[in-house]
């Protein structure tokens, strides 16, 4: 009789998911699984206890940039969104809805796109939502560890328990934000790169190169904030966010192929300028604007006292300070399959930022690959892989096969996708489009093939 009752409870343990984690890639992860029948229990701490630098109560916030990159499906990052609406992506559908202008790239009011995924994923009869922090494991019960790159010390702890000592971390910085109305438009011009886009969304602050030099000598000296960290001795920043000043310290003009890049943004007398600071809208009222590529590790005081040396942002006002993080990410290549599942334990699957991918899109796309794969798990179906052909794949198999001794977070690009295997030289664009057209008609082969839709 208990062995009955053990293999019932078994059973019915397997028919319900816990996720931990309202992040992209948990709220993608439940409302996939919602879809398909399968009750969840969702896990999300920020409303008794927030991260650093969480500012809402509701849930997948962004915290860094308000923009989910390109929408052109040349770029990686394009198909990868396409991929996802195959699966009708809630993070893809919520940012649609929520989107502001932003040139070619699907930008965002990031509160309203909060609310939205939020609003969605409460109505739903089959996800229950508990505001607490998950410390429990229970080996009986299917649980997709979704905590992201800030995850609690209690969690961290859990989890370090969990996989061993193949845990990593690098550090992250967000940019600050200003009042449109504090932005001096007499200096300032509204322009997209090369004129890209059918309206001007980006704010530009021009600086020629005495502004710049300027500028330039006293963000490389400027007092940055004490981590308390010296115990680290090795620490590792991520390329894609590493912070405007320990970007500036590798050489004088580093600033000018980077962030202040001018190529594309001449001023509307046909001048050319030294460098230039982008802004970009944060919100659908038009009046916050992030300055683009400016994340920061300064103290507060000498954000604004530096950042103000900026032609056109002499009276910013600062709505949101750059901060500077500890980014939490597990050894992907020796502790996960390419499922997202845990190796040594097949109830516990992984996803998003914690993985090792890198970016709000890639997030949501590796808690839709968990949730996948979940489902078939509960359901004794087999386990599938995506095609690496894919952006999807190739993402997923990247942080499961790359070196274990040197893993670092990765963002959708063409380069970890599976080669092309033709003989003929191609320009670029072209070689991008055949990968896109490669990736597509792949993932509907996919699709078919499971029944997956």
């Amino acid at each position: 009789m208990l062995l009955f009752f053990y293999f019932c409870y078994n059973k019915l343990m397997k028919k319900q998911v816990n996720i931990i984690g309202a992040g992209l890639a948990g709220c993608e992860a439940a409302w996939q699984l919602a879809k398909k029948g399968i009750s969840v229990k969702l896990f999300e701490m920020k409303g008794i206890k927030k991260n650093p630098v969480q500012k809402l109560n509701t849930f997948a916030e962004l915290v860094c940039s308000n923009s989910l990159r390109s929408n052109d499906n040349k770029n990686a990052i394009g198909t990868l969104k396409e991929e996802m609406m195959f699966f009708d992506s809630l993070i893809i559908q919520s940012a649609i809805k929520t989107s502001i202008p932003g040139g070619q790239s699907l930008t965002v009011d990031r509160e309203q796109f909060s609310k939205c995924v939020t609003e969605t994923l409460i109505k739903n009869p089959l996800i229950n939502y508990y505001e607490k922090e998950f410390l429990d494991f229970n080996d009986n019960e299917v649980t997709i560890i979704a905590s992201g790159p800030l995850t609690s010390i209690g969690l961290q702890n859990k989890i370090s328990k969990l996989v061993g000592k193949d845990y990593f971390y690098f550090f992250d910085a967000v940019a600050p934000i200003v009042k449109f109305e504090s932005i001096n438009m007499d200096i300032c011009f509204k322009k997209n790169r090369y004129d890209k886009g059918e309206s001007k969304d980006y704010i530009n602050c021009p600086m020629n190169e005495i502004e710049y030099k300027n500028f330039y000598d006293e963000l490389i000296k400027a007092e940055t904030i004490d981590l308390h960290l010296s115990d680290e001795t090795n620490l590792k920043f991520f390329e894609g966010c590493m912070p405007v000043e320990a970007m500036a310290k590798r050489g004088y003009k580093t600033l000018t192929y980077g962030p202040l890049k001018p190529a594309g943004l001449r001023n509307d007398d046909g001048t050319n300028n030294f460098a230039v600071v982008q802004l970009r809208q944060d919100n659908a009222k038009d009046s916050l604007y992030n300055i683009v590529g400016f994340q920061t590790n300064l103290k507060f005081a000498e954000q604004k006292r530096v950042f103000r040396m900026i032609p056109g942002l002499e009276n910013a006002e600062f709505i949101r300070y750059g901060v500077m993080h500890k980014n939490n990410f597990i050894n992907s290549p020796i502790l996960l399959n390419s499922y997202n599942q845990l190796k040594s334990n097949n109830n516990l699957f992984f996803a998003g930022q914690i993985t090792g991918v890198e970016g709000y899109v890639e997030s949501a796309s590796s808690g839709l690959i968990a949730a996948i794969n979940v489902y078939r798990y509960i359901n004794n179906l087999d386990l599938i892989s995506f095609p690496k052909t894919t952006v999807m794949g190739s993402l997923q198999n990247y942080i499961i096969s790359t070196d274990s001794d040197n893993f670092q977070p990765m963002k959708a690009n063409w380069g970890i996708v599976e080669d092309l295997k033709i003989e003929q030289k191609l320009k670029k664009e072209q070689k991008k489009e055949l990968y896109y057209n490669r990736a597509i008609k792949d993932l509907k082969e996919f699709i078919d093939k499971y029944d997956l839709i």
